[in-house]
Order: structure tokens, then C-alpha cells, then sequence
């Protein structure tokens, strides 16, 4: 990673195109793992980039991670984390967690959430590391979702 702390700023709908390619990337990996494109390969960000929070973090002027929540009532939502694979297993997804965090005290709420699928065995263990439980686990036609969650 380059040397310094990323620089993060909101995105706005010109950032929709960098987006997707950002996200295309770094699910790309887990294709074969799942047998599918997960669904934020998929995602309309022309919408996500206005409806929610998408932050971006730049290392020098290369968009290197995002991170991606849901305003709900009484927690934030991690809809989506996403590094750029020359960016994978520096730290970045570390950052951007606690960055949401530190949104979600802000935002004067007590709980985080997000869901990930149970192949991405990784992120799972990244999440428990990071405070986060398993509340639940839903098998569908897609694989089986875990819901996890951390108190603020």
C-alpha cells in the first residue's frame, strides 16, 4: 500500500461508473468460489451512489476501497465493502469498517449490521475479528446469507 492514510470523501452519481468497476474488481475473486457474480457485481450504483452513503478512499489520486451503508432507524447497515485487488490485505477494509463505525456513533446509533455470504469465509473471519457476531444464518436459491452484527 502506499505510504500515508487514505483520503476519503462522499461519493457523487459522476463517481457510478468508478464504482462499479471498483466493485467488479474486487468481487471478481469470489466467481468461482460461488459459481455466480455476487450481488454487488450486479448493483444499479447510478442509484446506490444517491440513495446511500457511498465513501470512496483514495490512496494518493487512485481510488483503492469503498465502503458502502444504509441509514436504518437504530443501526447502520454495511451494504458493501469493496478494495481494489492490488489494495486486498493492507488494511483497507479495516479502515473503512471503523470509518462506518465511527458514522454510525455520529449518526447517534448503537448498532452495526451487515450481511456477507458464507463462502466468503475470509470476510467472515475479518468481521468476528472485528467485534462482529453471527445473529443468523438464511439458506436461498443463492447460497446461504449470514446476518451479523456488533453493539456500539
Amino acid at each position: 500500500m502506499n505510504p500515508g492514510t487514505p483520503t476519503l470523501r462522499q461519493a457523487a452519481a459522476s463517481d457510478a461508473a468508478a464504482v462499479r468497476a471498483l466493485v467488479r474488481a474486487a468481487y471478481a475473486k469470489w466467481v468461482p468460489v460461488i459459481g455466480r457474480e455476487p450481488k454487488p457485481m450486479g448493483a444499479d450504483y447510478e442509484k446506490a451512489v444517491v440513495r446511500h452513503r457511498v465513501d470512496l478512499a483514495y490512496l494518493g489520486d487512485e481510488l483503492a476501497a469503498l465502503i458502502e451503508t444504509i441509514d436504518g432507524t437504530d443501526h447502520l447497515l454495511v451494504e458493501n465493502v469493496a478494495v481494489a485487488p492490488a489494495f486486498q490485505g493492507q488494511g483497507l477494509g479495516r479502515f473503512l469498517m471503523a470509518h462506518a463505525e465511527r458514522l454510525a456513533v455520529e449518526q447517534g446509533h448503537a448498532e452495526m449490521r451487515l450481511y456477507t455470504n458464507q463462502r466468503f469465509a475470509e470476510n467472515i473471519r475479518l468481521y468476528l475479528a472485528l467485534g462482529y457476531r453471527i445473529d443468523r444464518e438464511e439458506e436461498s436459491a443463492l447460497g446461504v446469507t449470514v446476518y451479523m452484527s456488533k453493539p456500539l
